[in-house]
């Protein structure tokens, strides 16, 4: 696990996650041009869990299952 901290609308937070789901962040976030930050903030505001470490993982999950489609 590698836990990171960010600041999304205005508040810290930190995020722990397995290296492999940071790798596809950033490879997600790179693919639409904007900062990792913008792209969590964009997961964080949609999710419907109550965990965003969680909501992360399955915004990571749908990105790959998209791609192999």
């Amino acid at each position: 696990m590698e836990k990171r901290s960010l600041s999304i609308a205005g508040h810290r937070t930190s995020i722990a996650l397995e290296p492999e789901f940071w790798a596809a962040l950033e490879a997600m976030a790179h693919e639409a041009g904007q900062p990792l930050a913008a792209l969590i903030r964009t997961i964080d505001t949609s999710r419907t869990s109550a965990n965003l470490s969680s909501a992360t993982r399955l915004a990571v999950l749908a990105w790959y299952q998209a791609r192999s489609r």
